[in-house]
């Protein structure tokens, strides 16, 4: 079978520019507003963008961790699904390229964004930061040199890996060729524990650097846990559209649905331990350098009352991992459609709020707060922009993935387990 014989339908080809033009009007628009913040020195716009960049770095971070923890592992009901995951893949590097990567590399947006990177800033103590014993204490990681490569680093790193997976993958289409599998295991085995440690440094650097004073050791992990919550939400969105009408249509059946379901619970339970445990071990040992954090995730700094972030951390808790927990616990929730894509939006939408949870809170200067320092609002016109950077980058993503599909065939045939994935059963 050519690439031109491929299963897919007109419906999931025929509209990738389509998708290419929305993201690039949103996208335009969400950097018209960065820019304009940015004379006015209101760092909130460039954080829509790299909150939106994140919000699709974490789901394909995890998607990419899939696919070479199923092609490490052999697992017999992936290959259908692993497909459409590699399709999705070109968008990692893309997003970083054009979301993260510009707003590091431009001063003016480096400095308003991460404030370590600029020595004349003014900390809420009254300091600058260039006199921080902190920050020169973490000089040898938290300084511009080193960040810049780092963030090199991370696109060239995703490109080439994602690039080495999709080659022999899709090389083996067509040479029926069984050696492309080993190397294929070769490269997810040395790929998974390098892309461990390299989502990371990727958490610290887009994340935690943006309150350079605290830190977690566990961050990378929560970062971790994070994405492929995201990941494993977005295929059985994505495998039910495609299930729908399309080249998964009689392939993807009940025990496809029970794995995701499953893994969906595994993993939400692993990501409330990780913040849970983060969040314990940090009230436990109650030092200012490490509280601080969560304290302006919860007191007004005016009134000692509760913010509206503490509510926030409500919806994390009940919203992103009772309710799914509670829901994934019953079988019928793990292969009834209705439930499971319920399921599955619900995590969708949790994860948006616990970027905004982690990325839009911060220490500001204001003279008017006897503390120093107050909370960034959280309910404004901006949480609009999130969204809409969201969706720009969201449809990039999936120009890629329709213009991928109409390229390459859409079912791996010559894949050793291509069988044992259609017949798949519990």
């Amino acid at each position: 079978m050519s690439a031109s014989e491929s299963s897919t339908s007109p419906a999931i080809t025929a509209h990738w520019k389509k998708f290419l033009a929305v993201g690039v009007v949103a996208l335009l628009a969400t950097w018209y507003f960065a820019c304009e913040g940015l004379q006015h020195h209101n760092h909130r716009g460039a954080l829509s963008l790299l909150i939106g960049a994140l919000f699709w770095i974490s789901l394909l971070i995890g998607t990419l961790m899939l696919t070479m923890i199923t092609r490490l592992f052999d697992a017999g009901w992936a290959p259908i699904i692993r497909r459409a995951w590699e399709f999705l893949l070109p968008g990692l590097p893309v997003v970083l390229l054009l979301g993260v990567v510009p707003l590091a590399f431009s001063t003016s947006f480096r400095h308003l964004l991460w404030e370590w990177t600029d020595a004349s800033h003014i900390l809420p103590s009254g300091h600058a930061v260039g006199h921080d014993p902190i920050l020169q204490a973490k000089s040898w990681f938290l300084n511009e040199k080193f960040f810049l490569a780092r963030i090199t680093f991370y696109t060239v790193f995703f490109g080439l890996l994602t690039f080495g997976l999709r080659k022999w993958s899709f090389a083996q289409d067509s040479d029926r060729n069984a050696s492309y599998t080993h190397r294929l295991h070769a490269l997810s085995a040395a790929g998974v524990p390098l892309s461990a440690l390299t989502l990371t440094m990727l958490a610290f650097d887009c994340l935690m650097a943006l309150s350079y004073h605290w830190f977690s050791t566990m961050y990378g992990v929560w970062f971790f846990a994070l994405s492929i919550r995201l990941a494993l939400a977005g295929t059985v969105i994505m495998t039910y559209r495609l299930s729908e009408g399309s080249w998964l249509s009689g392939l993807f059946n009940q025990a496809h649905r029970h794995v995701l379901g499953c893994l969906m619970l595994a993993f939400t339970v692993f990501w409330a331990y990780i913040s849970f445990s983060q969040y314990f071990l940090i009230y436990t040992a109650n030092i200012p350098e490490e509280t601080f954090w969560y304290n302006i995730r919860e007191f007004d700094p005016v009134t000692g009352a509760k913010s509206a972030w503490w509510g926030v951390s409500m919806v994390l808790i009940f919203g992103f991992f009772f309710l799914p927990f509670l829901s994934l616990l019953f079988y019928r929730s793990k292969i009834v459609k209705e439930r499971i894509l319920t399921i599955a939006c619900l995590i969708i939408v949790g994860g948006i709020f616990d970027l905004w949870f982690n990325a839009v809170p911060r220490q500001v200067v204001d003279p008017s707060a006897p503390e120093g320092f107050t909370v960034s609002p959280f309910l404004t016109p901006y949480l609009a922009l999130d969204l809409v950077a969201i969706v720009g980058f969201g449809a990039l993503v999936i120009a890629l993935f329709l213009r991928g599909a109409s390229q390459q065939k859409t079912i791996p045939v010559h894949d050793p387990r291509i069988l044992e994935s259609i017949h798949y059963h519990e």
